[in-house]
């Protein structure tokens, strides 16, 4: 067994995408986006059974982890999935399991 003292550089800053992934609420809201669509919050919070502030709070740990991206259009703002962020975490983390294994 290895004992380690530093996280692997492949795996720092992926804690928080996971984090964000790891809960089901936050991964209902994931699903709802189509390939490429961006969704305002009230598009979002008609999808779920969660209140609007719930809903916010989900978007926002999303939206800080990097899973989603935003963009403020006059009053609205639109999210969309960062895809390539996520990807990349998960590649990083790929790689390093089959290079250790």
């Amino acid at each position: 067994m290895n004992l380690i003292a530093d996280i692997p550089v492949d795996f720092k800053n992926t804690a928080a995408i996971f984090i964000a992934l790891g809960d089901e609420h936050r991964q209902r809201i994931l699903l709802t986006f189509e390939k490429g669509e961006k969704l305002n919050i009230l598009q979002i919070v008609s999808t779920t059974t969660l209140s609007r502030t719930a809903v916010t709070h989900h978007l926002k740990v999303l939206h800080q982890s990097g899973v989603l991206d935003s963009e403020k259009v006059g009053k609205e703002v639109y999210f969309w999935v960062n895809t390539e962020a996520v990807a990349d975490a998960l590649q990083r983390v790929l790689s390093y399991i089959k290079n250790e294994t």
